[in-house]
């Protein structure tokens, strides 16, 4: 990484004091938090580039506040910031800057153990399965799950979060089993999930999570008509707001059909997932969308395939 690169990523993150002490009023926990859902929405409808200088300037700005406030103040903006630091990181890996994706989960657990919330530090090992998913690391990812799933005090959101999580490990360690039984538990503990906390909502926002996850997991298996199978259903519920998730998983869908041996569908599928990806800048859309080209090379010199070529050249141009 280029050091002017390095230190646009880092510097919110890393702000050398001491500054100055001000007087810091409880009520802004709650208006950090407020802000936050907003921006989880708005992550939704824009993708990553046009939020990741917002969102770091606030986790800036809530930096320089924790080192003058006190009491449970202090311990709420710190909860509050490890929460603005783990959207960070998902920005940056959406946007396909894994080095700094991890760097921010980093800060995110640092802040995490700050703050001595044990579901907060329970939802940072999360975020750094996340990074190790995205590097391929199946045992890596079901390491720090269940690390997270070792404090039996975490709520059960925290737990729905590191078993889909900890599933995606084992389909990269081709463990079809633990990916049902793993899913399937987490599945059992939706309905517990009940506290009031502004991050982590995804379980709760996300029509069918947990089966997106399943077919997720089945498409990195090769099992293309089940992967297929459940796409069709999942994507049926998945709202318009959510338009950069649905491209991800129209992509994922597409892929699947190509492995079912359906190409003529998998490109009329990746034509409005392609759209998407242009809009939104999604470098994990893009991603998606390149695993596609790898899995219809069988149809490269058809018809389909040439039509396939044509729709994607606008999102891997430059690839």
């Amino acid at each position: 990484m280029k050091r002017r690169t390095f230190v646009s990523v880092t510097a919110a993150a890393l702000m050398p004091g001491p500054v100055a002490t001000q007087h810091v009023a409880p009520a802004l926990i709650d208006y950090f938090q407020q802000q936050l859902e907003g921006h989880y929405r708005a992550d939704m409808l824009l993708g990553p580039h046009d939020l990741i200088g917002t969102v770091s300037a606030q986790y800036q700005l809530i930096d320089k506040l924790v080192r003058s406030a006190k009491g449970e103040t202090r311990r709420g903006l710190l909860r509050v910031g490890a929460a603005y630091a783990a959207l960070v990181g998902w920005l940056y890996q959406d946007a396909g800057d894994v080095g700094a994706a991890a760097f921010w989960r980093g800060i995110t657990q640092e802040i995490a153990a700050r703050s001595r919330d044990p579901h907060l530090i329970g939802y940072s090992l999360v975020n750094l399965a996340q990074v190790r998913t995205d590097l391929g690391d199946g045992h890596g990812v079901i390491d720090l799950c269940e690390a997270a799933l070792d404090d039996d005090r975490v709520f059960p959101k925290v737990r729905v979060m590191a078993m889909q999580q900890q599933a995606h490990g084992a389909s990269l360690t081709g463990d079809r089993t633990a990916v049902d039984r793993l899913i399937d538990t987490a599945a059992g503990l939706i309905s517990r999930v009940d506290d009031d906390l502004p991050w982590g909502n995804a379980c709760r926002r996300t029509p069918g999570y947990l089966e997106v996850q399943r077919a997720t997991c089945y498409g990195r298996l090769g099992l293309g008509r089940e992967a297929e199978s459940l796409w069709s259903q999942v994507l049926e519920a998945v709202p318009t707001t959510a338009r950069r998730d649905r491209g991800v998983y129209l992509a994922r869908h597409a892929t699947a059909a190509a492995g079912a041996r359906e190409p003529e569908q998998a490109v009329e599928i990746a034509r409005v997932a392609a759209e998407i990806a242009v809009e939104t800048g999604s470098a994990r859309m893009r991603r998606e969308l390149i695993t596609l080209e790898r899995a219809m090379r069988p149809w490269h010199d058809a018809p389909v395939g040439r039509d396939l070529a044509e729709i994607l050249a606008p999102v891997t141009e430059g690839n």
